[in-house]
């Protein structure tokens, strides 16, 4: 039996006032909450927090040629990056009010590779800074067939700029080996991929058949 549970839950933190402070491509709210203490009395904080929302991350394998799809696209908070502001992705993208994580899914892996996406399982839900962003992930994996995987994708509506990649699992294994994987959605699929291969790759050839 695994021995570790949280010892409080959202009924023991307060959120007291909840101000937004800067409302434009994203948005910033200034929180105060108070919330118990493993001293067993209770602290009043005040934080800014990143009001991201809900977003969808997808792994796209193609179990026949054993290929990962993956994108490559600019993110200015990469700027600084030790191998620079244009990262290898997986496809990605926000969810909207009504929206399924599945739905999400398969809008953004035809709007960002042209792909279509199928058999949808889900990996790891998590939240990538909740330091300072309520931003959760939902992670998840599918297949594709990758005989068209190529060119550049997304909506200039967007600012999107978006390479697709077809690349070897074995190939984004060593990447990952590397350090050359450096944003934790993909870090965290590849990982999870190499781990669980063998049987991700039986289901995927069972179900693209």
């Amino acid at each position: 039996m695994i021995g570790w549970r949280p010892e409080f839950s959202a009924k023991d933190a307060v959120l007291e006032k909840d101000r937004c402070v800067f409302h434009g491509f994203f948005r910033m709210h200034e929180l105060t909450i108070t919330h118990a203490t493993f001293k067993g009395d209770t602290l009043t904080v005040k934080r800014e927090m990143f009001r991201r929302g809900s977003a969808v991350t997808v792994l796209l394998f193609d179990p026949i040629k054993e290929t990962l799809v993956l994108i490559e696209q600019f993110r200015a908070g990469a700027l600084q990056a030790p191998n620079g502001p244009w990262l290898l992705e997986l496809v990605a993208g926000m969810i909207e009010e009504g929206e399924t994580p599945e739905a999400v899914a398969e809008r953004e892996t035809l709007e960002e590779s042209g792909l279509h996406v199928h058999h949808l399982q889900p990996i790891q839900g998590y939240l990538p800074s909740p330091g300072g962003m309520d931003e959760w992930i939902h992670l998840l994996y599918g297949f594709v067939d990758s005989s068209d995987a190529q060119g550049l994708h997304g909506l200039a509506e967007e600012g999107e700029d978006i390479r697709v990649h077809c690349l070897a699992v074995k190939d984004v294994f060593e990447l990952m080996h590397q350090g050359r994987l450096d944003n934790a959605a993909i870090l965290i699929a590849v990982q999870w991929l190499c781990i669980n291969y063998q049987t991700v790759h039986q289901r995927g050839l069972e179900c693209m058949q």
